[in-house]
């Protein structure tokens, strides 16, 4: 395998002995909840032992439906992502999708993330890598996993160094995706830290007519074959009641369940290391 760098965010570092952990609800449903989220997912991660980085999006541009909840802006949604990592003192994340955002993102937030559907746009791309961020490329699901070494190329074309891929699921057939496990050590070996995202693979996109819908409940069951896989880190959606989330809720995982799969991966981890 390649030599991979360690990815250094914050304090962080995604490709150590540990697993580092992307964690936090959809989408900025409102200030108070997204601060209420990321004090509890403090305070779990406190208790688990583990390190992690605090993801929400302030818009959900990929929605199915144009009638569904969006966020807020880019600015107020990234500035209030800045406010709560400097209180927590923990790294941040969203997703940008074009050049402008990812300049407005990358004056806040720790690590800029270039969703699937848009991994391809060149001039994203190399905004993302010119902030001097950490950027992390979610593949496409119509991407084969070797096809990210074009993705590395342009990102290094910018003199981005930190950077790593996130492997979210294939297309398989209609309304449905499939998680390749293979493909955690294939975009190893192009030289990149790789990690899983355990709840958009379990996606069913516009499954549910108007809405995305999913099977949240297998979530659990992919991130511990992810980690079985030797994945770098692990992405989780969670929320206190996802069946009132505004965004996603079929996918992310109950907040009251989190702290026994934490728990779970880390002896996975351990087990195999």
């Amino acid at each position: 395998m390649s030599r991979r760098p360690v990815v250094k965010i914050g304090r962080h570092r995604l490709g150590g002995r540990e697993l580092l952990f992307f964690l936090g609800p959809c989408v900025i449903e409102t200030p108070a909840f997204t601060r209420r989220m990321a004090r509890r997912l403090h305070g779990i991660c406190a208790g688990e032992g583990v390190d992690f980085v605090f993801k929400a999006s302030y818009d959900k541009a990929n929605r199915t439906s144009v009638k569904s909840f969006r966020g807020t802006s880019v600015r107020d949604g990234c500035q209030l992502l800045g406010e709560i990592g400097a209180e927590l003192g923990v790294p941040v994340t969203t997703d940008v999708h074009s050049p402008e955002e990812a300049g407005i993102a990358g004056e806040f937030v720790d690590v800029l993330q270039i969703p699937a559907f848009l991994c391809r746009q060149t001039d994203l791309i190399v905004a993302a890598g010119s902030t001097g961020r950490v950027v992390n490329v979610k593949k496409g699901q119509f991407l084969a996993p070797w096809d990210m070494k074009n993705v590395a190329t342009k990102l290094a074309a910018t003199g981005c160094k930190n950077f790593f891929f996130t492997e979210r699921g294939t297309t398989f057939g209609y309304n449905n995706l499939v998680a390749d496990m293979r493909a955690i050590r294939w975009m190893q070996e192009l030289g990149s830290q790789v990690v899983f995202d355990a709840t958009h693979s379990v996606q069913r996109p516009g499954g549910a007519g108007e809405t995305t819908g999913g099977d949240g409940e297998l979530a659990p069951v992919l991130a511990r074959a992810a980690v079985a896989a030797g994945c770098d880190g692990v992405f989780i959606e969670t929320h206190e009641n996802p069946a009132k989330a505004l965004s996603d809720g079929p996918n992310q995982i109950p907040l009251r369940d989190l702290p026994r799969l934490l728990a779970q991966l880390k002896k996975i981890r351990d087990a195999i290391e």
